[in-house]
């Protein structure tokens, strides 16, 4: 079974390379069959500035020792179904979805014979497909694509679509506390009380395996919003640009090593967590059930 990783990052931010040495792209890397001589495929599609993303993606993987690295610069339809990128995304080990315009991903990838072979294999093989902010959003089954923060908790400000579809179940909304968005993820929630908000602080990442057990990796904070038990809601009343209330959402904090279990809604927290040099090693032994 494939493994998905949905993170949060600036690719131009200072000390971009140390990061992701001592974290999350590691990490990545680490959890392909090959590890380093995997065949990476970076997709830019979501991207205004492919050229340059792509390049300083390649930069990254060579710092870890990663030299097969290639860039899908895919940003039509009719590029989605060119049979060499075909065949290339059937070879590779890591797909890697760069950050942009989550909305460009699903009208460009939604339907096609591309995004069939990436569900098939991340289903059924080893291989990991990765996402960073526009990436990771459009990642689940259903994606908020639009709504500002302060508009968030207004009725019709909140855009919701069909998303990629390689997790289900799940929103994620990217650059959630520097942007402000608890807003637009418990609207988002409130009107899909079935579909589990996860909000990605910076240097924050999921790890997803057998498309149920979510990890926490990285330095940064994650948000988890269950409406599962909300007791009530206006959202189905107010008229359109009225303010909605609800009542009774639940919030999970996760950190570096926690765990979630979708299936049964458990969060496995990690109460004790090594660290040398700042860096963040691994989980101690003693777990905490909630």
């Amino acid at each position: 079974m494939g493994s998905n990783v949905s993170t949060q990052e600036n690719i131009l931010q200072p000390n971009y390379i140390k990061f992701f040495e001592q974290g999350i792209l590691k990490r990545i890397i680490t959890e392909s069959e090959k590890h380093e001589g995997s065949k990476v495929e970076v997709i830019t599609t979501a991207s205004q500035i492919p050229e340059l993303v792509g390049e300083e993606y390649k930069k990254a993987f060579n710092q870890l020792n990663v030299t097969h690295i290639n860039v899908l610069d895919i940003r039509t339809r009719e590029d989605a179904a060119n049979k060499e990128y075909l065949r290339r995304i059937r070879e590779a080990d890591v797909v890697m979805f760069s950050g942009g315009d989550q909305l460009r991903l699903s009208a460009i990838f939604g339907g096609t014979e591309f995004l069939q072979i990436l569900k098939q294999r991340y289903q059924k093989e080893n291989f990991v497909i990765a996402g960073t902010s526009a990436g990771a959003a459009a990642a689940s089954a259903h994606m908020i694509y639009r709504g500002s923060s302060n508009e968030a908790l207004i009725k019709g400000h909140v855009q919701i679509t069909a998303g990629l579809g390689f997790i289900d179940s799940v929103f994620v909304d990217t650059h959630f506390v520097q942007r402000g968005r608890i807003g637009r993820l418990l609207y988002a929630v409130a009107s899909n009380p079935g579909i589990l908000g996860i909000g990605l602080g910076e240097d924050a990442g999921l790890l997803i395996t057998e498309g149920s057990m979510m990890e926490a990796i990285g330095s940064g904070l994650i948000i988890l919003v269950d409406g599962r038990h909300m007791v009530e809601t206006n959202i189905y009343d107010v008229e359109m640009g009225a303010p909605v209330s609800i009542e009774n959402l639940k919030v999970h904090v996760m950190s570096i090593f926690d765990k979630y279990d979708l299936k049964q809604h458990k969060l496995l927290i990690k109460k004790v967590v090594k660290v040398e040099e700042g860096v963040f090693i691994k989980a101690g032994d003693s777990d905490l059930k909630q």
